[in-house]
């Protein structure tokens, strides 16, 4: 990084209102209330209007006092506000963006999605040093592209401070989405607690610390009714010895996260109001530290238009799960002179965030019954039973790591080709050095086992090329695009699954990969250490090597019991989802336990890179590589 992009001086309060006035806040906003760009009435497309953004904007960061669901609370801000400005730039132009660090530690600004120069990306001991207290530094970088993003700090947990905000891009020329009115709705999740502590509380040893759904004595007496008593109870018997729970959905739960949609709390109940006729345009952005959401709209259909940025296919769904880091844009034509609620449940089912959407403000419509929490098991996983399991190599297999499961007898294990695999989903005490050759398609709810030597996953028959490497375009073997996930019932409404993703045209690079690369999701989530590939990044001795210009293909291998959105930064990942050359762009991919996921790289972005899954913590906790593209 160059030290003339570093000025020592922090801007003045005159400078961060007239900062917050080239972003269209106005000084109530810059003095700590909500977001101008979260006013009910939201924007009218801006092709309507003819509005040209200006490319130059002023940022302060600082730590302030600011009311949180009606509690004191002391997030991050930017420019006065928590969450952040709405960023709006126009492709085509030069962005100027200039940070000025007021906190008493250093701070980043990561652009979320962006492809950009790597010294622009804004990952600290990457290819960019961080901001340090009292210093602006200026981002100066080319846009080319446009659509929904965001923007967060990449610096230690200051993102779970709120220190995240929205980025939009509106488009060199007409977009072919035709809309009235637009309004921007960024999920986080907010917790009064140090996020230090809640670090700790994860690495505490205590299984499941904010998990306050656990199974009860009404459930275990409604399974013996659906399964039987000795099945019930081996079951139970089963988890209790691996001291694991089936509903550990969510590491960070509603025990301790309040919701949030736009800074608003449910209670609080934010409006997005249109006029009758409007077709209306909702840019939806999970910028949480680590929870995801299903998002629906009862009473109103919507129309997906747009993923991670990029325009896509319009698929008509009435709900979607959206990941960490991802955006999603919908279109709805409400009709009716009537509120709808805007529903974005916790994945876990610990909580929701809400707003409503209605022709006048302090309307509201009926908030939707909470789901239950799911079981993980086999079902919820997508691997149904265990009948396509290669059990040839276990005759050798290594015990010890079994302790856990004392009473169980293994005589038979020699030779288990005959024997039912029906209760082994939560062998979590597992040893799995062994196993390298094992399939593993049937045991994706192993989640407290170590995960790091687990070898190869399930895989159908694939269809090679000339080259020896799967064909692109097509859905690869061991993934599940075609399942939103568990805790979705996919009968009762229609919910987008990632193969519905379709671009609009071919992206440019049509080459088949001249590569594969590899790369397993591992884990213990007792120690709640999460890895690449069975090493946290501080045990690494080197970056992911891209060649420069090369094309190749990622696959990503969940080996743990927890969905990851992973996130590449630089770069395009295409969604090998089966839509053959119109396969989907995206920049974070969200990957399912036991799944295997493949995307088609076009490595063009010459630097160091960051790569890592976007769970806040999971990240912190070692999940993070460097890719170096050379």
């Amino acid at each position: 990084m160059a030290r003339s992009s570093i000025i020592s001086h922090p801007l003045s309060r005159r400078q961060v209102l007239k900062g917050g006035a080239a972003l269209g806040i106005g000084s109530a906003a810059a003095m700590g209330l909500t977001p101008a760009w979260a006013n009910p009435w939201g924007r009218t497309n801006v092709y309507a209007q003819g509005v040209e953004e200006g490319p130059e904007v002023s940022l302060a960061i600082r730590r302030e006092s600011l009311p949180i669901d009606g509690q004191e609370a002391q997030p991050i801000t930017i420019n006065g506000t928590s969450p952040a400005p709405l960023i709006r730039l126009k492709e085509g132009q030069d962005a100027v963006l200039r940070v000025t660090n007021l906190l008493d530690e250093p701070t980043s600004i990561h652009w979320h999605g962006l492809i950009l120069p790597p010294e622009m990306d804004g990952v600290p001991g990457v290819s960019f040093a961080g901001i340090a207290p009292g210093e602006t530094f200026t981002y100066r970088f080319p846009v080319r592209q446009n659509g929904t993003y965001w923007y967060h700090s990449h610096s230690g947990l200051q993102e779970q401070l709120g220190h995240a905000g929205p980025l939009i891009i509106d488009a060199a020329e007409r977009e072919p989405i035709r809309y009235d009115r637009e309004h921007v709705l960024l999920l986080t999740d907010w917790t009064f607690e140090d996020p230090m502590s809640v670090f700790r509380n994860l690495k505490s040893m205590i299984d499941g610390y904010y998990n306050f759904q656990e199974r009860t004595i009404a459930d275990f007496f409604a399974d013996v009714r659906e399964k039987g008593f000795s099945q019930t109870a081996e079951m139970r018997g089963m988890w209790a010895k691996m001291r694991m729970s089936s509903r550990d959905i969510a590491d960070v739960t509603g025990s301790t996260y309040t919701y949030l949609l736009n800074g608003h709390s449910p209670q609080e109940n934010w409006n997005a109001l249109f006029k009758a006729g409007e077709r209306v345009r909702l840019r939806v952005i999970n910028g949480s530290a680590m929870s995801y959401f299903d998002v629906r709209i009862p009473g109103l259909k919507m129309t997906v238009v747009a993923a991670d940025g990029q325009p896509v296919q319009p698929v008509p769904v009435d709900e979607f799960r959206i990941g960490v880091a991802e955006t999603y844009d919908v279109l709805v034509s409400p009709e009716d002179d009537r509120a709808y609620t805007i529903f974005a449940e916790a994945i876990d089912r610990s909580g929701y965030a809400r707003a409503t959407l209605a022709p006048r403000e302090g309307m509201q419509a009926e908030i939707p019954k909470r789901r239950q929490i799911a079981d993980r098991g086999m079902e919820a996983m997508g691997a149904h039973g265990m009948g396509g399991m290669d059990h040839s190599n276990m005759a050798g297999m290594d015990h010890s790591g079994m302790s856990n499961m004392s009473g169980m007898d293994h005589s038979g294990m020699s030779n288990m080709s005959g024997m039912d695999h029906s209760g082994m989903s939560n062998m979590s005490g597992m040893d799995h050095s062994s196993m390298a050759g094992m399939d593993h398609s049937g045991m994706s709810n192993m989640q407290g086992m170590d995960h790091s030597t687990m070898g190869g996953m399930a895989a159908e028959q694939a269809k090679i090329g000339a080259n020896g490497l799967l064909l692109a375009g097509e859905a690869q073997p061991g993934s599940r695009y075609d399942q939103a996930g568990i805790g979705i019932d996919p009968d009762e409404r229609r919910i987008l699954v990632y193969r519905d993703l379709k671009a609009i045209t071919p992206w440019p690079d049509r080459r088949e990969p001249g590569r594969e690369l590899e790369l397993h999701l591992t884990g213990n989530m007792q120690r709640y250490i999460w890895s690449f590939d069975g090493k946290k990044f501080s045990e690494v001795t080197g970056p992911i090597h891209f060649v420069k210009d090369e094309r190749l293909r990622l696959i990503l291998i969940n080996d743990t019991m927890m969905e990851h959105p992973i996130h590449l930064h630089g770069m395009w990942m295409e969604l090998e989802n089966g839509q053959g050359e119109l396969i989907p762009r995206k920049h974070t991919l969200n990957v399912k336990p036991g799944e295997r996921v493949s995307a088609l790289i076009t490595a063009d972005a010459e630097g160091s890179w960051a790569f890592h899954c976007h769970l806040l913590y999971h990240m912190d906790a070692g999940m993070f590589r460097v890719v170096q593209v050379s």
